[in-house]
């Protein structure tokens, strides 16, 4: 056995030592003194780039840190007070009521924007804003007419009284700063006897200041309006699905669609089809409020079922049955949350296969006794009318009940504080032959009473104590003649 099988030969003691096995001495052993020195200067030169490379990311991050830092220094060493004031006036001589910035501030990031906090529009408040951001194009700060990109108005509330303000802005003809695009969120209408939605609304502007496309949804996505510009004025669309009306009755739509048109101060509604407790509606109307507010239109309904809209309205069923008809509706007022009050409405109305509650007619007509009969109910086949309505002055005309028991006609009058009165003559089937009998209707529309009249009553016993029971029919029938002969 050789001495190098044990200790192992110089050859293998220079590539297997990790002592001395380098790769710069590998080099320098096998491939001579002039090539390991080439290369080692060449490892020393990429070394080197590397460490220089380092130093320079360095010296770019510092000086990266240090502009930003600077952007965000500056907007606080800027006096911005001095703005804020002129900001003030310039708006208070637009709107021609006082307004209030309670902070304005400037920052560079994420994008140059100027920042209000706090407005106030109004000596009452009539509108206020939480933030107002101004994104502004940086290319053209030093132009005539400077551009901001869009502009973020957040939580902005508008009382009723708003809509003076907002009538007396006063544009000029040469605008100096032209905003593209307007995004608001969380508006809120805050007006007399309304539950209007939060809204969330984005606007785009052409550069002469005028509308181009506006998309306004309640915060709920129930309500979606879409408004473009057409012949001096503007149309909209509107759609809207399990949406229930902020004004007047809470009527919950089930499905709605309608275009509206705007023009010098006057509204225009039509193509308005909507689908509601499992029938239908239709309506036309405009609302005009160059001088005092007018309201006018019409509207037709389609077996919608009563029973369902009064309980989702929370009030007691008096009459069931599904309700067609036709209508016309008008108002006048000189401030726009009293046109419900002077609201009149003229409505031709039909129900089928319904229940009238709280009264039984053939029941009061069949007894004939001094006392008023309340509650029950009236079945029928179908119930037809003219309701008017001026105010909260409710009025029901022509009324024709018809069932297979009863034949009714009648006049009712419901005054302001729902109280009733009205005649009803009901018409009974005996044998082959319809005995009329006069009612008087009175009581409230929670507690309705109806009796026969009393001449009903005198005709009913002349008759009986004449002809016997033979004669009491033909002593209703003529006491009904009288009343209608006199008018009562």
């Amino acid at each position: 056995m050789s001495l190098a099988f044990l200790f192992g030969s110089s050859t293998w003691a220079r590539t297997r030592d990790t002592r001395i096995n380098s790769p710069l001495l590998y080099r320098l052993s096998y491939r001579g003194i002039q090539e390991g020195a080439i290369i080692m200067i060449h490892d020393l030169l990429v070394n080197l780039r590397r460490r220089i490379f380092t130093m320079k990311m360095k010296l770019i991050g510092w000086i990266a840190l240090a502009l930003l830092t600077l952007l965000l220094l500056i907007p606080f060493l800027i006096p911005m007070q001095t703005y804020q004031h002129q900001i003030e006036q310039v708006a208070s001589a637009k709107l021609g009521v006082p307004v209030a910035i309670q902070s304005l501030h400037i920052a560079l990031l994420p994008s140059p924007r100027a920042n209000m906090d706090g407005i106030v529009v109004g000596g009452n408040a009539e509108i206020t804003v939480a933030n107002v951001a101004a994104v502004l194009d940086v290319t053209t700060l030093f132009d005539k007419v400077r551009v901001v990109s869009r502009l973020e108005i957040h939580q902005p509330v508008f009382k009723q009284a708003a809509l003076q303000v907002i009538k007396g802005i006063h544009l000029s003809d040469e605008a100096t700063i032209v905003v593209r695009h307007i995004e608001v969120d969380e508006a809120k209408l805050e007006w007399q006897g309304s539950n209007l939605p939060v809204l969330n609304a984005e606007v785009a502007m052409s550069d002469a200041g005028k509308l181009e496309k506006a998309i306004i949804k309640s915060a709920d996505d129930k309500l979606m309006v879409e408004a473009v510009p057409n012949d001096n004025g503007y149309v909209a669309h509107i759609k809207a699905k399990q949406w229930t009306m902020p004004v007047g009755l809470p009527v919950l739509f089930d499905k709605l669609e309608s275009d509206i048109s705007y023009k010098k101060q006057t509204l225009q509604v039509s193509n308005f089809n909507a689908e509601l407790y499992r029938g239908k509606m239709g309506l036309s109307a405009s609302l005009d409020w160059r001088k005092d507010w007018h309201l006018q239109g019409k509207f037709n309904t389609q077996a919608i079922e009563l029973a369902g809209a009064t309980k989702a309205l929370g009030k007691p069923v008096k009459l069931s049955g599904r309700i067609s008809g036709e209508g016309s509706f008008s108002s006048q007022s000189k401030e726009a949350g009293y046109l419900t009050d002077a609201l009149g409405l003229d409505y031709k109305f039909s129900v089928t296969k319904g229940v009238l509650h709280g009264l039984d007619l053939v029941k009061a007509a069949s007894l004939l006794i001094k006392q008023g009969q309340s509650g029950g109910e009236t079945r029928f086949d179908e119930l037809s009318g003219v309701l008017k309505m001026r105010g909260k002055l409710l009025e029901l005309h022509q009324i024709k009940v018809a069932s297979g028991l009863l034949e009714a006609t009648g006049e009712v009058k419901v005054m302001p504080d729902k109280k009733l009165s009205g005649k009803i003559e009901a018409a009974l089937k005996q044998s082959l032959a319809l005995v009329a009998v006069p009612l008087e209707l009175s009581g409230t529309i929670d507690n309705p009473s109806v009796k026969p009249t009393k001449a009903a009553l005198i005709g009913a016993v002349a008759g009986t104590a004449v002809l016997g029971p033979a004669g009491t029919a033909l002593g209703v029938k003529a006491a009904g003649a009288l009343d209608k002969l006199f008018g009562n």
